[in-house]
């Protein structure tokens, strides 16, 4: 498919305008956003910034400490809960939708089903998590298709493996973890969600969560038993068919390498018969198993996170060379258009954050590269257009420069974006604005323009290296082309005016398939400023003033 760009978003923080914010309190002290929050204005405004798709965070019910026994559902015991609201990544009902996020309860199924059709209605695709590897240590679901045999409910426990059991047990063990979680009780105790197979995890992990069993025998050599196929693929891929029959149109797959790239490859194509646009999107931290993913296990996409994230991230903050950035693509060697670019999400540091580089506008010029050096897609997290420095202490999740995924809570920078769900931005400060107003014109130019979406990318740095008037530890250069349009985009990560010369070779010109000696007028699409008409050729260089930690998109059209 075309290049395309994801917002993502958690509807528990997004719609929340509450604004007491108090540390690790209740749904009914510090409020939550809702399905209905993401009203028609909320979507176009989302649309407008130049978004494609919103990847809706935290749909399916997880487990919480908060009472929902009134509607028939189980109660999970505090201890072995993150945060009063709980990870939306300890899964508690794969049939079901979170509680939390409904006006009226009972109604919670059809407010979704409601806000996939008003999505769609504003010509945006809808994606949703799937997680894969684990579930709550209680999961129950009481929502299940009729006929639809819950997960472990015919598992042999007193088995450690077998490829019939959803889960992986310690026989004549009781779960026991090296911290007090007075009155809950579990025998035998069941494998943690992060592989650790002990029934003893510790604080540091996953303990909110039990590991599925796909076949993979880890305590014993890491025997691979898939013939016949194990119960657990058969259950998961029921759960991908009834949300995709919910016209979701595409999975965010939850630590997608922890489950065995065979699965991958039995259970898209089968998704894939009865919905072929549906895609797949894999959270991979493994460069070595990507093209295994790609290949074997027919993901239409993985997180680029270890290369380009991490390689920008430490340009922006640990001052590392802009040149590394080369190495980053050519390291891809022809899967770099099947890259998910970001350099936000619910996992990491906010930009904006004194963790990562204190101010959201030091981030463009890294932020024109996700979004701008190839066909990949490219997501933005909600808040990042706006600065959102992720510096609040909301209980579970600390001053650690994210937004939380465990609490109530409301966003601050949202929340005067949204301005009570009328959307117009009333308090966002100056600079808020004209962030916003750089991440809407970078993205629609992201969509909108061929040379991105379609066309070839030529990396100038290497022709740039010894030149005096380019400094390749702080400036980046590249050429995209589609046909007749040629784009040429010049940043700066430096923290000053920096003057630059770009050198262009003539391998340039011979790649790009175009003439030397042509003069084109330049206009900035980042800001609508034209600058002076530029002849380009080998012996002649391209000559601008950049700003710092900014960059520009010349459009270069050629002149009669």
């Amino acid at each position: 498919m075309s290049k395309f760009t994801i917002y993502q978003v958690l509807p528990r923080l997004f719609g929340n305008y509450n604004t007491t914010r108090k540390h690790n309190e209740t749904i009914e002290e510090n409020g939550c956003g809702k399905f209905n929050s993401f009203t028609d204005k909320a979507l176009k405004e989302i649309k407008q910034l130049g978004i494609t798709h919103i990847w809706y965070t935290g749909i399916i019910e997880h487990a919480t400490k908060t009472d929902y026994t009134a509607y028939g559902i189980r109660n999970d015991h505090p201890g072995i809960v993150k945060g009063q609201a709980g990870s939306a990544y300890a899964i508690k009902d794969y049939y079901d939708v979170d509680p939390d996020l409904a006006e009226h309860v009972p109604d919670r199924m059809k407010e979704f089903e409601a806000l996939v059709k008003r999505t769609h209605k504003n010509n945006l695709k809808v994606i949703i998590d799937f997680v894969p590897n684990h579930v709550a240590r209680q999961y129950f679901s009481d929502a299940r298709p009729e006929g639809v045999a819950d997960l472990g409910e015919n598992d042999h426990s007193e088995w450690h493996f077998s490829p019939l059991n959803n889960f992986y047990y310690f026989p004549d063990q009781a779960f026991k973890p090296g911290f007090d979680v007075a009155g809950y009780s579990e025998f035998p105790a069941k494998a943690t969600g992060n592989d650790r197979f002990t029934p003893s995890p510790n604080m540091d992990d996953w303990y909110e969560t039990v590991k599925l069993n796909y076949g993979v025998n880890y305590t014993e050599g890491m025997q691979k038993q898939f013939s016949p196929i194990p119960d657990t693929w058969f259950k998961m891929r029921d759960i991908l068919l009834f949300w995709a029959e919910k016209k979701v149109d595409g999975f965010r797959c939850d630590m997608a390498e922890m489950v065995p790239v065979e699965f991958w490859g039995w259970v898209i194509p089968q998704v894939k018969l009865s919905f072929p646009e549906v895609i797949f999107l894999a959270e991979i931290y493994n460069p070595a198993e990507y093209r295994n993913y790609l290949a074997n296990g027919k993901f239409d996409y993985l997180y680029d996170k270890v290369g380009l994230y991490d390689k920008l991230r430490a340009i922006t903050s640990k001052n590392f060379p802009v040149r590394d950035i080369t190495n980053c693509w050519q390291s891809l060697n022809g899967i770099a258009d099947q890259m998910l670019n970001f350099l936000e999400n619910h996992d990491e540091q906010r930009i904006g954050s004194g963790f990562f580089a204190g101010n959201g506008m030091y981030a463009e010029p890294a932020m024109i590269v996700a979004a701008t050096l190839g066909k990949a897609p490219v997501m933005i997290y909600s808040g990042q257009e706006l600065g959102e420095s992720g510096m609040d202490n909301e209980g579970f999740s600390g001053y650690d420069g994210r937004t939380t995924i465990f609490d109530y809570w409301g966003v601050k920078s949202v929340q005067a974006w949204a301005n009570n769900g009328k959307f117009d931005g009333e308090h966002l400060t100056t600079e808020q604005r004209e962030l916003r107003a750089f991440y809407s014109k970078l993205l629609n130019t992201t969509i909108n323009e061929k040379a991105i979406t379609e066309g070839v990318m030529y990396d100038l740095e290497f022709a740039n290296f010894d030149n005096p008037h380019f400094n390749s530890h702080e400036q980046f250069a590249y050429f995209r082309k589609y046909n007749d349009e040629l784009l040429l985009i010049v940043l700066n990560f430096h923290d000053r005016n920096l003057y630059t010369e770009v050198r262009i070779p003539l391998e340039a010109f011979q790649y790009l398939n175009i003439d030397e000696g042509n003069t084109y007028t330049c206009l900035d699409l980042l800001t609508g400023i034209y600058e002076d008409d530029a002849t380009l050729s080998s012996g002649q260089v391209f000559k601008t003033t950049l700003p710092p930690w900014k960059g520009k998109i010349f459009k270069l059209n050629k002149k009669a």
